[in-house]
């Protein structure tokens, strides 16, 4: 049940002065660095008031906490629908810390907090807050009470040990319903910059945890087709069009933007299901899946601008928009809406190849593009096909062909653009033969794509990349 304006008044009371500015600006949409700065306190320290800013206003993510700063003048806070309604709650048992030194027990504690605070951050997921967590202990030793008791889908455990050269890290996922372990990873990194390696741990742990190969979603999407049609909920609808979204078919695109549809039917505030509903029309636009163009950029528009009204801070919306806003002949809102991706995504390795892209034939230079798209394989070692197909592309563009091929390979073979820059790599390389294969392989299974279709939609506006991909082109008589 979200809160009336007398309980809001009532829960904002308790903040001190301090949280209520953190909890302000973050709701707007600010970055842990952009709060720390207008504060001069550091990111970190933003981190630890948000753990305790969520405890005392009983909520479980941005959108919760926007709610409180919701006047009559904004989005009327009764759209909102139950947490529980949208997607599975996790909680994130502190990690216990096995050794007897007090600056091993606040790192673990700031482990904890940072992996809660951004995984509710990234996988637009309802976490437990951390100091509720904190008041339970680091053993979760009856998983079936505490899940019962914190209506949880989900609980996050873990132990470290450290000493001066090494910290290990064990994690677990388990099913909170009966205690049954889904994941479980063990980290050892060596002991440096003790702020640097807090970060880097949690960056692994979100990365493998979430995201559309995530541990969480490949569990959850294997429960919802348990489920009758039926009694899907917009959270279900949401991963199902997560896996069709990411084989960049046309069927899959299509039933995508179907199931997100669905999702948006069922939770119109959905923020991430917005985004992603975005990013499904412009690979409408880019491969020619859809009628026309025009309306495919329309729909992509309509679709962004809405996630960024209920989340400022979605990078995938962001990210969208740095080619909307291109192919809209727009590019100085191109470019700073490639910052705001960034600032929100950097971290996010569903969100790196997206901006490699960007850097890559939108705007910038391609040797930018590669430290991301390496960066993102480094975050998820699960990396799905697509990223490939990215990274692919990406080297094309820096004239890397014959890494590029490699990459494309390990693609998706039904995608049309991943064809494309199959054939515009072995063009460049002097293979025409085999260029004039793949060439004639996509002209056809994908009849209504092209290479300008491509330039115009995704869009190409690099100079040196639209000259290549045009060159590449006429050399392997791509249509």
């Amino acid at each position: 049940m979200l809160p009336s304006d007398a309980s809001k008044a009532q829960a904002l009371d308790a903040l001190s002065a301090r949280e209520r500015a953190v909890a302000e600006k973050f709701a707007a949409g600010l970055t842990y660095r952009e709060i720390g700065k207008a504060l001069f306190i550091a990111p970190t320290t933003v981190r630890t008031h948000l753990a305790t800013i969520y405890e005392k206003l009983g909520v479980r993510n941005k959108i919760g906490l926007a709610a409180h700063f919701t006047d009559a003048s904004g989005a009327p806070p009764e759209a909102l629908p139950p947490l529980s309604d949208a997607s599975p709650m996790l909680a994130i048992f502190p990690i216990e810390c096995l050794n007897s030194e007090e600056r091993w027990r606040r790192f673990a504690d700031g482990l904890s907090s940072d992996i809660t605070i951004d995984l509710a951050r990234y996988a637009g997921l309802p976490v437990i807050a951390f100091h509720t967590m904190k008041s339970l202990g680091s053993k979760p030793a009856d998983f079936a009470a505490d899940g019962k008791a914190l209506g949880v889908a989900y609980i996050v455990s873990g132990q470290l040990r450290a000493d001066d050269q090494r910290v290990r890290l064990t994690i677990e996922l388990a099913d909170a319903r009966n205690g049954v372990s889904l994941w479980r990873e063990r980290y050892d990194r060596p002991v440096e910059d003790i702020f640097a390696l807090q970060d880097n741990l949690t960056e692994s742990i979100i990365n493998v945890l979430v995201g559309s190969y995530g541990t969480l979603a490949t569990v959850g999407r294997n429960a919802v087709r348990r489920k009758p049609p039926t009694s899907l909920r917009a959270y279900d609808c949401y991963l199902l069009a997560i896996e069709q979204h990411t084989t960049v078919s046309r069927s899959g695109t299509a039933e995508a933007i179907r199931l997100f549809s669905r999702a948006l039917e069922l939770d119109p505030t959905f923020a991430n299901a917005w985004a992603e509903l975005a990013y499904a029309y412009s690979i409408e636009a880019c491969n020619g899946f859809g009628d026309d163009l025009p309306t495919s950029i329309e729909n992509w528009r309509t679709a962004a601008e809405t996630a960024l009204r209920l989340d400022p801070s979605d990078s995938c919306a962001h990210a969208c928009l740095v080619n909307l806003r291109a192919c809209l002949g727009d590019l100085d809102g191109a470019e700073r809406a490639y910052r705001c991706a960034f600032e929100y995504g950097s971290h996010h390795a569903g969100i790196l190849p997206l901006l490699a892209g960007c850097r890559a034939l939108v705007v910038g230079d391609p040797s930018e593009a590669i430290p991301l798209i390496e960066r993102a394989m480094r975050l998820n070692p699960l990396a799905p096909p697509w990223y490939f197909g990215m990274q692919g592309r990406v080297l094309f563009a820096a004239d890397r062909h014959e890494e590029a091929i490699a990459a494309l390979r390990r693609s998706l073979p039904e995608s049309p653009d991943v064809l494309m820059f199959l054939a515009l790599a072995h063009a460049a390389m002097g293979e025409t033969g085999e260029a004039a294969r793949i060439a004639a392989r996509l002209k056809a299974d994908f009849p209504s794509f092209s290479v300008e279709r491509f330039i115009a939609g995704y869009p190409v506006k690099n100079p040196d990349a639209l000259l290549a991909i045009r060159h590449g082109a006429e050399q392997a008589r791509l249509p």
